[in-house]
């Protein structure tokens, strides 16, 4: 039996990646060389980088699942990475693990966004409740009075930014939470908060 020729497998490929895509759950290299029989993940990857030449799909380098499918039209959904919890409360580990993928219909170039999922009470004024998700653009700054993730040491939080005297203050939106006001050197805003959502189920 003849090879198939490269082009039929290549459109392959591209239905394979487009439709999960699609369903919230772009695939790795690996997934896509499982899903063919290709002998090797350099194959794979291949099929995928000559896509990206075509066209067809864009990289986010460095990450797993990284693939998209270009020229998004405006208003269509672009897939967000939900990447576990974050705190609104007192300070805990950050923890970064992804939990899938969350469709958001956002201006075309709206940047680099991800995904939180809330656990504390001390947001509530703001109407940011225990279990909801908030979608946050990857930013190293923002303005006072914006509500931001920020990484203090080895740990996150969500929180409203003041800026007072060249200070940097954590505000909660709930009385019973005081201020935190860290070291300047020890605070970094990972993202500003531009959507919320609730799962009323």
């Amino acid at each position: 039996m003849g090879r198939t020729p490269p082009g039929h497998t290549r459109s392959r490929v591209y239905a394979f990646v487009r439709d999960r895509i699609l369903s919230g759950h772009p695939p790795t290299v690996r997934e896509v060389q499982e899903a063919f029989g290709f002998r090797s993940v350099q194959t794979a990857r291949h099929h995928l980088e000559a896509l990206v030449a075509d066209g067809r799909l864009t990289a986010a380098r460095g990450r797993a699942r990284g693939y998209r499918l270009a020229g998004r039209p405006p208003g269509s959904p672009t897939w967000v990475p939900l990447l576990g919890r974050v705190p609104a409360g007192p300070l805990d580990l950050a923890v970064e693990h992804l939990e899938g993928y969350l469709p958001a219909v956002l201006p075309a170039g709206d940047g680099d966004l991800f995904a939180l999922r809330v656990t504390g009470d001390s947001m509530t004024g703001a109407g940011i409740l225990p279990g909801d998700v908030v979608v946050v653009r990857r930013q190293a700054t923002a303005r006072d009075g914006e509500i931001v993730v920020a990484r203090v040491g080895d740990e996150a939080t969500v929180k409203r930014l003041r800026l007072r005297d060249g200070r940097v203050e954590l505000h909660a939106e709930n009385p019973t939470y005081p201020p935190l006001v860290p070291d300047p050197d020890a605070v970094h805003v990972l993202g500003r908060v531009v959507e919320l959502r609730r799962s009323l189920g």
